[in-house]
This record gives structure tokens, C-alpha cells and sequence, in this order.
């Protein structure tokens, strides 16, 4: 696959479809690489007509990795941010929305349709008041506003998410199948797809390391609710009725927050993008995406 310098790193990306067509961006959620975007779905929005790029993080996938940072204190820095103390942490959610669009730089793109999942959505959230001139419309799936009056994720969602992966294979995937059963609603994709999807990010790319860094990015990053008034792209907010990890009053608050956004609710989907609503997803972008002309 190829890589791109932008902002200073190293990003591994992907494509489909024709680049003559409209940009979509694809940005993944905590720890995720690029495959979380499953290249059948990658394919449907190509046929939708669109430029699809699908990349990893910083430290995630086999973009760079930040070792130097060392592995932050999460417990401390959680308490430190929600008292409203400055958090020094290796990089922030602003750093990664900038690399997102230097990403857009390498490739020669001025303007682009940006979609995020989880931590992406919170990305595709900054590009939209950080960058505003490169975002032809925001779509931002299963995200929140970081506004500590939300209800907070389901005591069990929260335990898996901090719990370290196991290191070793097997033991990872059925770790995946259990924490994928319990974020992903009463639509979940199937154990063995569960299982094939984990073990594909465990081959390409085991570095569990980057994910903690990347949750100390989330949590110092605060409430984003006060600016996200400065969006002025149409934005779509897409969220699961049944999300455990980031409860639907988070998708409700982004929609509330950001000027004429829309919300679409999916009943039954949890914090996850199973098969099965891949074509409504998928059509509902690309309805969106005709609101700026961009498809």
C-alpha cells in the first residue's frame, strides 16, 4: 500500500475508485487501523461515486509510531482533564486532524467529504472548525462532543476498553470476538466475521502501545461542544441506538451542537459498523454528500 509524508509523519493509506471523482475521506477510531473500513464497504461508496482514501492513525496500523512518547498514566491523566488541569501528553486530537489533512495535501486534494467512526468522528468534528476551507461536508459515526454532563459509557464497555489485549493471537481474537459482542449491539456482525476482522489487524499491524497514547489524546482534548458552532459544512451525525461505549446522548449533543446538522439513528447498532448496515450507511452519505455538490 502506499505511504505519504504529511505533517511531519509517515501515513500508510489506501484508495478506491476513480480520484476524478469527489474525495472521501475515511478516518478510524481508537487503536483502529484502516482495514476497520472493510474494503466491501470501501467499494460500495466508490460505486456511489466517490474518491474513497481509507489511512492509519499515528500509531496505529503501519503509520508511524510514537514510541518516545512512552505509555501515559491514562488514570491520571482522565483525573487531571475532567478537573480542568492542563494534561501533557505525547500528541493531541488537533495534531491528528492535521495529519488527516496533510494527508489531503500529499495527495493533492483540496477539499474533501470527511467521515470518521468513534475517535475518528471526534477528528472529522476538529477538521470541520480547524480546516474548515478543506471539508466539502462532515459525516462523523458513533462519536461524542467530549461534554462531561453526558451520560458516561456502560460500566462493562468501559472496563473492556482500558483492559490491555492479550499479546498473544488466540488469545486476542477471542478477546475481540467478547469486546466486539458486547460494543456492538443487538445487530453485531457474526463471532467468525468478528474473528476474521480481528485477526486481519493483529497480522498487518499488533501495537497495542499506540493505543494508549491515543486515548490520552481523548481525554486531554476536553469539551468540544463550545466551538463546535464554528462548523459550517453540512454535517450528518450517524449513531446506534444501542451504543454501550459512546451512548446515544453523544450523537444527540454533536447534532445539537453543530449548526443544521442532521441525525440519523439506526436502531440496534451498538459502537461498531456491522454488515448489515453497510447499505444504509453508505446511502445516506451519498445522499448527504449532494448537499455540497460533492457527488
Amino acid at each position: 500500500m502506499p505511504k505519504a509524508r504529511a505533517n511531519g509523519i509517515r501515513i500508510e493509506y489506501d484508495t478506491f475508485g476513480d480520484p476524478r471523482q469527489p474525495p472521501l475521506l475515511l478516518i478510524s477510531g481508537l487503536g483502529r487501523q484502516m482495514v476497520f473500513w472493510d474494503e466491501a464497504f470501501c467499494k460500495q461508496l466508490a460505486d456511489k461515486g466517490f474518491y474513497v482514501i481509507r489511512f492509519d492513525n499515528r500509531d496505529a496500523g503501519l503509520s508511524t509510531r510514537f514510541e518516545a512518547g512512552g505509555i501515559p498514566d491514562i488514570a491520571s491523566v482522565f483525573a487531571a482533564a475532567t478537573q480542568g488541569q492542563a494534561v501533557e501528553v505525547p500528541y493531541t486530537l488537533d495534531d491528528m486532524a492535521d495529519d488527516a489533512t496533510g494527508l489531503l495535501d500529499a495527495l493533492g486534494i483540496e477539499k474533501a467529504h470527511i467521515c470518521g467512526a468513534s475517535m475518528g468522528a471526534a477528528i472529522t468534528q476538529i477538521m470541520g472548525y480547524r480546516h474548515q476551507e478543506r471539508v466539502l461536508t462532515l459525516i462523523p459515526i458513533m462519536g461524542t462532543t467530549g461534554n462531561p454532563e453526558l451520560p458516561q459509557p456502560d460500566p462493562e464497555a468501559r472496563k473492556i476498553l482500558i483492559e490491555p489485549a492479550p499479546k498473544e493471537r488466540e488469545a486476542y481474537l477471542a478477546h475481540a470476538v467478547k469486546t466486539r459482542k458486547i460494543f456492538s449491539g443487538s445487530i453485531a456482525d457474526n463471532e467468525e466475521v468478528i474473528r476474521q476482522k480481528a485477526a486481519l489487524e493483529y497480522d498487518r499491524a499488533f501495537y497495542p502501545q499506540g493505543l494508549v497514547r491515543q486515548m490520552a489524546a481523548i481525554f486531554s482534548h476536553g469539551n468540544r461542544k463550545p466551538v463546535l458552532g464554528r462548523i459550517k459544512a453540512p454535517t450528518l451525525v450517524i449513531h446506534g441506538s444501542e451504543d454501550p461505549l459512546v451512548p446515544l446522548a453523544g450523537g444527540k449533543d454533536t447534532a445539537e451542537a453543530v449548526p443544521g446538522a442532521e441525525l440519523l439513528v439506526i436502531e440496534g447498532m451498538g459502537h461498531g459498523l456491522p454488515e448489515s448496515v453497510w447499505p444504509r450507511v453508505v446511502d445516506a452519505i451519498a445522499e448527504h454528500a449532494g448537499k455540497a455538490g460533492g457527488s
